[in-house]
């Protein structure tokens, strides 16, 4: 059956749907929640099901879907579907857009399929392209440090990438301190100043702050998008009793392991759940809410397996004000 032809929501951008946050010192404007393609687009997920959350996103003002040539699984498979979506429904929408994808993690076999060379960059932009049926993406990031590839030929080729018509902005992603500060100089230098750094960033992991990377990137003139905002999951409430749902990431023992939830851990996360019950939010819109309190953020990735969640997550924009004693409170339970 072939589908009904899609037509966004005509109230996509009513004030009460989004609110956009510029991006640094730049022209771009950020919806408050972007929706990342990390684990729930790949080939594993029935492709209707992909295609009602991301017509769901784009009708809620959500204008930036972030991907890696690696998101999955399988690896590359979250570019397809998204390349389904421009092809079937998002073509026409194509200007009102904004599109990132990354590469620097292991996506081929081979000593080039991996880390931080000019080699890998630039393979790995055209596979992308041509999975996702593009001429261009609009941020095209380096996803982590490569400690053994000399950071200017890593920054020249997201530069010769940008000059090649194949993405318009640059971003970094997950760069320690001093390696961020050097790709951040190296680009301003040659006129290709980065529009995002993208870092966890959550209540209990704070080392974008600590380590002075949201410092760096407000300096420079570039946004902030922080991913993992709900600490893959923690700040929900599907582990306040301290049971492990058998098709949460804890049982899977993906990226959040049942052994976090020990007697302290729960104290604290119920701790945040009632703070959040006391301001009318769940314990994930509070969690969202308090990333965006911060006016250096620009944008927070959320993952979505379904529309109501999604729809539950985008609430976090209409309360991102705390007071200092509610500050003070997640201060202490976040420790």
């Amino acid at each position: 059956m072939i589908p009904d032809i899609y037509k966004a929501s005509p109230e996509r951008y009513a004030e009460d749907t989004m609110t956009y946050r510029r991006a640094g010192r730049s022209g771009i404007l950020l919806p408050a929640i972007s929706l990342g393609l990390w684990q729930n687009f790949g080939g594993s997920v029935p492709f209707e099901r992909s295609r009602t959350l991301l017509h769901s996103a784009f009708d809620n003002g959500i204008t930036h879907f972030d991907l890696a040539n690696n998101y999955g699984p399988p690896y590359g498979s979250a570019e397809e579907t998204f390349g389904r979506m421009i092809t079937s429904s998002f073509a026409p929408y194509r200007d009102e857009l904004l599109i990132s994808t990354k590469a620097g993690y292991d996506m081929w076999h081979g000593p080039y399929g991996n880390w931080g060379s000019r080699k890998h960059l630039m393979a790995s932009i055209d596979q992308s392209l041509r999975r996702m049926h593009l001429e261009y993406v609009d941020i095209f990031y380096i996803h982590r440090f490569d400690p053994l590839t000399p950071i200017e030929e890593t920054m020249r080729a997201l530069v010769d990438i940008v000059r090649a018509g194949k993405a318009l902005y640059v971003g970094i992603s997950r760069l320690p301190h001093e390696a961020l500060k050097k790709g951040l100089s190296y680009l301003d230098e040659h006129e290709c100043r980065c529009l995002l750094v993208q870092d966890r960033y959550n209540i209990f992991d704070r080392h974008t702050v600590t380590d002075g990377i949201l410092e760096a990137a407000s300096s420079a003139g570039a946004g902030f998008v922080s991913f993992s905002p709900l600490a893959e999951g923690l700040l929900t409430d599907r582990y306040l009793d301290g049971a492990v749902p058998a098709d949460s990431r804890a049982a899977r023992r993906a990226h959040l392991k049942p052994e976090v939830l020990t007697s302290g851990m729960l104290e604290r996360l119920n701790g945040l759940n009632r703070l959040a019950a006391e301001r009318g939010q769940t314990l994930a819109q509070m969690a969202l809410s308090w990333i965006l309190a911060d006016s250096r953020v620009t944008s927070v990735l959320v993952g979505a397996s379904s529309v109501e969640q999604l729809e539950s997550n985008l609430k976090a924009i209409r309360n991102t004000s705390f007071t200092d004693e509610e500050m003070k409170r997640i201060d202490t339970l976040s420790v």
